[in-house]
C-alpha cells in the first residue's frame, strides 16, 4: 500500500499485478497530465495558490482521489490485508472528502487561510479516514 502512495500502480507491481499496475500508472500520468497536476503543485508549493487554481483542470483533477485511494486499497488487498469485512470504508471515505475538499479548494478558507488545490484536499484526508474508520467499528 505505500508503494501505491508514492504512485499509484507501484504497490500492485510489488504484488506481482503488472497489468494492473500498468493500468493504474498510465490513468496516473493521463490524469495528472491533462489536470495540469504538477504544474498546480509547483505553484501550491511556492504559496502562489490563486495561480495554481487558475492551472487546474478541475474535470480532470476529479478523477484523481479515486484513482489513488483506489489503488491504494488494491494494493493493500493483494497483499494479504482487508481480509475483514468492510475495510475498504476508511479508503472510500478518504477518497470521497478529498473529492469534496478539490470542489471545494478554491473558495474554502479557514481561518482566512485559502489552502488551495493541493492541500485542502490533502487536509481533508483526515476526516474521511476518522470517517470511515468509525463507520467500520459501527458496523462490526
Amino acid at each position: 500500500m505505500l508503494w501505491s502512495i508514492a504512485l499509484p500502480g507501484f504497490g500492485q507491481f510489488l504484488n506481482g499485478k503488472p497489468i494492473k499496475g500498468i493500468v493504474f500508472v498510465f490513468l496516473e500520468f493521463l490524469i495528472n497530465v491533462q489536470g495540469h497536476f504538477n504544474t498546480i503543485i509547483l505553484s501550491s508549493f511556492q504559496g502562489d495558490i490563486k495561480k495554481a487554481i487558475e492551472q487546474a483542470d478541475y474535470q480532470w483533477l476529479m478523477f484523481y482521489p479515486c484513482l489513488y485511494f483506489f489503488a491504494m486499497w488494491d494494493a493493500f488487498k493483494d497483499a494479504g490485508g482487508g481480509k475483514e469485512k468492510h475495510s475498504y470504508l476508511p479508503f472510500v471515505f478518504s477518497a470521497y472528502f478529498v473529492t469534496v475538499g478539490c470542489i471545494y479548494s478554491s473558495k474554502l478558507t479557514i481561518f482566512g487561510v485559502l489552502f488551495g488545490l493541493v492541500w485542502l484536499p490533502i487536509l481533508f484526508v483526515i476526516p474521511g479516514l476518522v470517517v470511515g474508520l468509525i463507520i467500520n467499528k459501527l458496523i462490526k
